[in-house]
């Protein structure tokens, strides 16, 4: 589906079916570099499973148009434009990594707009080291070589793929380098000056889901004590061994994980 949103066009997958109306709807939220196809199996499930999907480009990557968005605020807001493009008054948020940054915020600032948020591979807060900004300012490949690396337990990074003949990290780094130039540290800078997690947290009303990996490099699972502790109805799944990556890895798990909550 492609959409106007705030001026530009916005491209958001829906499993190929049509939004109805008097069907809950599910809005996935992608990380840094990445764009809505990290969601392929689990957007596709709940769009042919009684659910509208809409996941998303934001804008700037993948299909959409526009420029990456600075902070996470602006990300937030720019949810709300979606959803009022889309004629879709209240939905669940799946967001990922920088994803489930602006879907906390969301739900926080937009109370009405949100039934239920799901925060795969959160960290609040949210820093990157000088040295991967530097490189992903200067747009060096080493900046998407090192994320792949840390998103990927290390048995992951040998095989595994559950999709016999797909290689899981040559996927995952051709789809960063698939991302326009400045997009990345856009992207990983809004993530390291995002400063009010906690605060957003505590102002959640919505039932909150919080998937962890315990092998999680890029955000480890420590990182988000203060979050699951700040969030006033929170369930939390940690998925033993996986990495950041947590769609790539374990698809079925995280799938299982969300059809539990909404």
């Amino acid at each position: 589906m492609r959409l106007t949103v705030a001026g530009h066009e916005t491209y958001a997958y829906t499993g190929a079916r049509p939004l109805v109306p008097s069907q809950p709807t599910v809005v996935f939220v992608h990380g840094a570099a990445h764009d809505h196809s990290i969601w392929a199996l689990q957007s596709r499930y709940f769009a042919h499973h009684g659910s509208n999907v809409l996941a998303v480009d934001l804008p700037g990557h993948g299909r959409s148009g526009g420029v990456p968005l600075a902070n996470i605020g602006a990300i937030a807001a720019w949810l709300v434009a979606l959803l009022d493009a889309a004629g879709v008054e209240r939905a669940a948020f799946v967001g990922h990594s920088m994803g489930a940054l602006a879907c906390l915020e969301m739900a926080a600032r937009y109370p009405a707009r949100v039934r239920k948020v799901a925060l795969l591979g959160p960290s609040v807060p949210m820093p990157v080291s000088d040295a991967l900004l530097a490189a992903a300012k200067g747009d060096d490949h080493v900046a998407f070589e090192l994320i792949n690396a840390w998103s990927h337990s290390v048995p992951r990074q040998l095989g595994g793929n559950p999709v016999p003949g797909m290689w899981m990290t040559g996927a995952a780094l051709r789809l960063m380098e698939r991302s326009r130039p400045g997009v990345l540290h856009t992207d990983l800078a809004a993530c390291h000056s995002y400063a009010d997690g906690l605060d957003a947290a505590a102002r959640v009303a919505c039932p909150t889901l919080v998937i962890l990996g315990e092998r999680d490099l890029m955000a480890p699972a420590r990182n988000a004590r203060a979050l699951l502790a700040a969030l006033l109805d929170v369930r939390t799944v940690t998925l033993r061994g996986a990495g950041h990556a947590l769609m790539t890895e374990q698809p079925d798990a995280v799938l299982d994980a969300l059809r539990v909550f909404l």
